[in-house]
């Protein structure tokens, strides 16, 4: 609970806590309208506390994140799926970027999933950073023939 206590987080929390109160103002406030014969401040005063849950569920999110109580992203990794989501047959998901990359029939095709293997290990790359992309143009993967053309 420490770490919600620094300065960053006390102005985050009190900004949190303005946006709920202003919500609830605004929601008053169109509540007010609507009783008077506005008939449009009555979808207004739903808005604006759906507007204040959204604030304080993505706060609640966050500290939980900072807290390390919840995962960032997807917990493992999706296969690909045809229609009404089944999986495509052969297919398998990807479980590291260093894998290695299976020995196909195609050496163009395995070249290019090298590069694509390489990129996915180095995130900051571009593909001419590629160690093998000293290579004649007509003998490159398809994304770096038209980076050069």
């Amino acid at each position: 609970m420490r770490p919600l206590l620094t300065p960053r987080w006390l102005a985050g929390h009190a900004l949190a806590a303005l946006l709920v109160l202003a919500s609830a103002g605004l929601t008053w406030w169109q509540v007010s309208r609507a009783l008077g014969g506005n008939f449009l401040s009555y979808g207004y005063a739903f808005f604006w506390p759906a507007f204040a849950a959204f604030v304080v569920m993505i706060w609640v999110r966050e500290m939980r994140v900072s807290l390390g109580r919840e995962p960032i992203g997807p917990a493992e990794p999706e296969q690909p799926t045809e229609g009404f989501g089944r999986p495509v047959l052969g297919t398998r998901p990807v479980t590291s970027a260093t894998e290695q990359v299976p020995a196909d029939d195609d050496p163009e095709l395995a070249e290019y999933n090298r590069l694509l293997a390489w990129l996915a290990a180095n995130p900051g790359a571009r593909p001419a950073d590629y160690p093998a992309s000293r290579q004649p143009a007509d003998r490159r993967p398809p994304t770096q023939m038209q980076e050069t053309s």
